[in-house]
């Protein structure tokens, strides 16, 4: 038995993604979107590359984390519950070049974004490096909560645009989604997550929080994102601010709004691809590393559909 015995494992396994939250410097919660791997023993495993190395820093000095699958896009499922798990994770400093050690891990990706193994083509190898040179994160689950899915709900976008609540800060992007995930944290300081339905109002969003899910005023931010049945078509959007409680209930003041991969314009995938490349050469200057090569056979391999009959 493990902690993740508290949860149906195969609602669990059939989630496509989650989100998962760590902590900044400031104790601040950052989330993002993640694939995550159920290993046998009861632990999760989800990688980042260097490029988005933040989260393998943040959980290097502070391990409290916690996922909440609540998105069940590409699962087959029929409005299935949210599982909320709360934990510590640990990242070593190696870095992975190929897919050893996370073999489960990536034979799981590449079937459920079959998109991907294109980035292992000889001419697309240069553009994609920084894609496979990736860290591990292991979580240890402490917690488990399910609760119940959320009602299918058209998105909530102001009618019109109107109106003062139209203006603040992030209204338009989360105005696009039905629901976004809170990430705050409790008195003791640990990150804790909540899918909600915020409300723009003149003074910031109006959002409900689960009765298991004690937040406590502080840091906090507000995530939507997206993807199709295939991963792929990913959009992702950040609105982090201050969560405060006022006499009806909890209010997230924006201060800064963050889109990782840009607003949908032609220009943006360009842009992502050379951030991410410069983004992965500072985390190896930092270190004094040299650029490790990429396995690519060895993720050829896990990568090419076996044909019917073989390995069965």
């Amino acid at each position: 038995m493990t902690v993740l015995d508290a949860a149906s494992l195969d609602v669990l396994d059939a989630y496509r993604t989650c989100e998962f939250v760590t902590l900044a410097r400031d104790g601040a919660p950052v989330v993002w979107p993640a694939v995550v791997r159920r290993r046998a023993d009861g632990t999760l495993l989800l990688t980042t590359s260097l490029a988005f190395a933040q989260k393998a820093l943040n959980v290097r000095r502070d391990g409290r984390v916690a996922l909440l699958y609540s998105d069940p896009t590409g699962s087959g499922l029929d409005h299935p519950p949210q599982i909320y798990v709360g934990g510590r994770a640990v990242c070593p400093d190696d870095i992975m070049t190929g897919p050893e050690g996370a073999e489960d891990y990536w034979r799981m990706l590449f079937e459920r974004q079959p998109h991907s193994r294109s980035y292992l083509a000889p001419g697309v190898r240069r553009l994609m490096e920084w894609y496979y040179l990736r860290l591990l994160i292991t979580v240890t689950p402490e917690q488990v909560v399910v609760r119940p899915p959320l009602a299918s709900l058209p998105p909530s976008q102001p009618a019109n645009g109107e109106g003062p609540a139209s203006l603040l800060l992030g209204a338009t992007q989360l105005g696009r989604y039905p629901t976004a995930v809170l990430a705050a944290c409790d008195k003791t300081g640990a990150p804790v997550l909540a899918r909600t339905r915020p409300v723009a109002t003149d003074a910031g969003f109006a959002v409900g929080v689960p009765s298991d899910c004690g937040v406590t005023e502080g840091p906090a931010a507000l995530l939507v994102h997206r993807h199709d049945e295939r991963l792929n078509h990913m959009e992702n959007t950040l609105v982090r601010g201050e969560l405060r409680q006022d006499g009806e209930g909890w209010l997230l003041v924006p201060g800064t709004v963050v889109e990782p991969m840009g607003s949908g314009r032609a220009l943006d995938a360009l842009r992502v691809l050379r951030r991410t490349k410069r983004a992965t050469a500072r985390y190896l200057q930092r270190r004094g590393l040299p650029r490790p090569p990429v396995q690519w056979e060895a993720f050829r391999a896990l990568a090419t559909p076996k044909p019917k009959g073989v390995g069965s």
